[in-house]
Parts: C-alpha cells; structure tokens; sequence
C-alpha cells in the first residue's frame, strides 16, 4: 500500500465541475437540501469503503467494533451498527443510542472511568459487556446482578505499564484516570471471582491517532503478552480480548495515510500464537477516528470578507463552537490547519493567502491560518476536511449564544 499526501485527503471528495461533492451530491445543492449553514456531511459510501478496507487487510475472525464517541450521530451509528461487529459507548447516553440503532447487546461493550451506579444497573439490565476500570464498579455489579437477576458480563479494562509510542492522546502506560493499573489486575480478578461475576476477558487501550504502523504493532504485541500473563489469574478462559485501536489519520502537511499491510501481518501472527495459548480469545480491534474521520466535512459559509493591513480575512457563519479541533483547541500543542478549501471553487485556478475566522469575539476562532486558498466572496461555502469525528459533539456549541450547527449523512 502506497501511503498518500495529506493533501490528497480531499481527493475523497469528487468533483462536479469546480464543485466539491457529498455523497454525490453539489455542495450549493446540498447547503440548500439542508437548509443552512453551517453544517456537517458524512459520506456513506466513505464510511462503507473505509470498513471493507479495514476487512480486507486484516485477518479474518478479528473483531471490528465502532467507538462511537468518535461520532455518535444516530444516523451514522445506525449506519456504523451494520457495518462492524460491535459497538463501544461510554456512557448510558451512547449506550441508549447504540441500542436505539439496532446494535446486539451482546456485542456492546461499555468502557469509562467514572460509571454512575445507575449506569453500571442500566448496563447489567441491558446485557452489555462492562469494561471494568475500578474496584468501585465490582460490587456495585455484583448487587445489580442480584437484584435484575440476570448475569453481569465484564472485562478488566488495563492500565499496561508502557504506551503508544508516538499517538496523539496517551491512553495507557504511567498514572492514568484509565483502566486498572497492570500490577493491581490480578488481585481484582480474584475479587471478579469471589463475587460470582461473568469474566470475559482484558480490554487495552494504549493510545490514539497512531500513523505509525510500526508503533500500533509494538503496543498490540506488548498487549497480547501482558493479557496472557493476566490470564493466569483469571476466573475463567479469556473470550474477548480488545486490543485497542490507535490507527490514527492524516490531518497536517507531511502526514501520510497509515499502512496497514503490517498491522494485518502481526495480528495474524498473534491470532496463530492464540490458538495455542488462549484458544478461547476473540479479537477486537476498537476503532473511532480511523472509521469516520476522513468521510466527513464541515461546511460554513463566508459572511464577510475583510482586508486587515494587508491580509485578507475570509469571515464565516461557523467556528470553533461548532469545530473545536479544527481550531487547534482540541488537544494541539502548536496549532496547524485542517486540511480546507473553498468547496463551490475547489478546483478554481484563481488563489490567494487568507486566514479563516468564525463570528466568535475571540481571536481563538479560527479555522484556516494563513492559508492559499481558492479566491472566494461572500456567500462562498468554505469547507474543512477530515471532520467526521470529534466534530459537533465535542465542541462547545452554547459558547456566546450562536446558533448551533446540523448534521446530515450523505
């Protein structure tokens, strides 16, 4: 597999004429199917292309689930529950959402450091599989157990003693709010025993936005072996064994799409070592930002188009309120652009240097700092690439009164 330019994130996106198309459909025609700007539009066909990619280069039997905090869209996870094996929520909110979709109990599993007691009951009513994260949590299912009378499914979700080298957000590895630290599991599986719980196996999660192929293997191999010396002191045989995710995606110049020719290889071998060592293990490979990001846009359209000394400024409808991370404020230590572009003349020749604000009274609002972009006037639609998660609902949409911002799946 040939990795590619960030720039050519947009090449996702056809053409009609100079015109960025969603779904097949013209951008103006679709800012006026949705009736106003701004807004997002998520590709379904992206999003089924991105899950028969990931099918195709991994090994058969590895089990896909959607991290729906990525994206929790109901259209999208109605789309998302039959495309992938599983869902992950993390909070009884998600989880009403996933089960609304269509999405097997059986097959949701649960994860977050701070479950409410009345989640964890929700969560053991509703059969769903609970990521434990804390001693608190065990009586807490024991007694929701007992008092529903149905089983409570669990894992231990593990706090491992290294981390992913090189990801965005470390997850694992050192003090963590996540999971229970390694050396404390197996006297927490001792109490998972004691208490008659239904012990299905380890999640782990060391990481997000890897690019690096090499890096996701490591984690996944130093994973595996540190589940099966956990295993020896598990109540039962391990079942399900979620491996993290951490496939990261391209947003800045010099990034290149992750490869995942060799995570496929080493999962592959990991599954052969596994029907040696934990015959009962199922694979999960958890996924988020790698299955929605790059199949949404985010649209807002040029109210105003100002020159300051010189530099021209090209001002919007939409903003940080609605695009947190596109505004550097989502996790940037230095902030870089989204890929962006003016989607009624993307392919215009006519370019030109300007910044991209919103209508916030705060320098924070910007969207395109300094960017070479096609020429644009007011009532142009301006469009941020590699939006289809951690978009809308990680933004704060009340900030200053604005109105807030619609999503459509395309």
């Amino acid at each position: 597999m040939t990795a590619k330019p960030v720039h050519d994130t947009m090449d996702q996106f056809a053409l009609q004429g100079d015109e960025l198309s969603v779904g097949g459909v013209p951008l103006t025609l679709l800012a006026q199917r949705v009736g106003q700007t701004p807004f997002y539009a998520y590709d379904r066909g992206l999003l089924r292309a991105r899950v028969a990619a990931l099918r195709h280069a991994l090994p058969a039997g590895v089990k896909l689930h959607y991290a729906m905090k990525a994206n929790p869209m109901p259209a999208v996870v109605g789309l998302m529950a039959g495309l992938v094996d599983g869902i992950d929520v993390a909070s009884a909110g998600e989880l009403k959402v996933a089960l609304d979709a269509g999405a097997d109990p059986a097959e949701i599993s649960f994860a977050g450091p701070g479950k409410r007691d009345a989640e964890i009951r929700q969560s053991v009513a509703a059969g769903v599989l609970v990521n434990v994260e804390s001693e608190r949590e065990l009586p807490v299912l024991a007694q929701a157990a007992a008092d529903i009378g149905r089983s409570a499914r669990v894992a231990v979700r593990v706090n491992p003693d290294f981390e992913l080298k090189g990801s965005g957000m470390k997850m694992g590895g050192g003090p963590k709010q996540f999971g229970v630290d390694a050396e404390r599991v197996p006297a927490l599986l001792a109490q998972v025993g004691a208490l008659g719980l239904d012990f299905e196996g380890f999640h782990l999660f060391a990481g997000s936005q890897n690019l690096r192929a090499e890096s996701i293997c490591e984690a996944q191999q130093k994973s595996y072996e540190l589940a099966l010396r956990l295993a020896d002191a598990a109540p039962s045989a391990v079942r399900f064994l979620n491996l993290g995710g951490g496939f990261g995606i391209p947003y800045f110049p010099g990034e290149r799409r992750l490869d995942l020719a060799p995570i496929g290889a080493n999962l592959a071998a990991l599954q052969e070592r596994a029907r040696r060592e934990m015959p009962a293990a199922a694979f999960v490979i958890e996924l988020g930002r790698y299955l929605v990001g790059e199949a949404g846009v985010y649209v807002a359209r040029v109210v105003d188009r100002k020159v300051s000394r010189g530099h021209v400024y090209l001002v919007t409808d939409g903003g940080l309120h609605h695009h947190l991370s596109a505004s550097g404020n989502f996790g940037q230590v230095v902030r870089k652009n989204y890929p962006v572009t003016v989607g009624n003349r993307a392919a215009a020749a006519e370019r030109e240097l300007v910044s991209v604000v919103g209508p916030l009274c705060t320098p924070l609002d910007l969207l395109a700092d300094r960017m070479e972009l096609p020429t644009a006037a007011i009532g142009d639609l301006v469009v941020v690439f590699q939006s289809g998660a951690y978009g809308a609902s990680a933004s704060p949409q009340a900030f200053l009164g604005h109105p807030g911002c619609v999503e459509v799946l395309v």
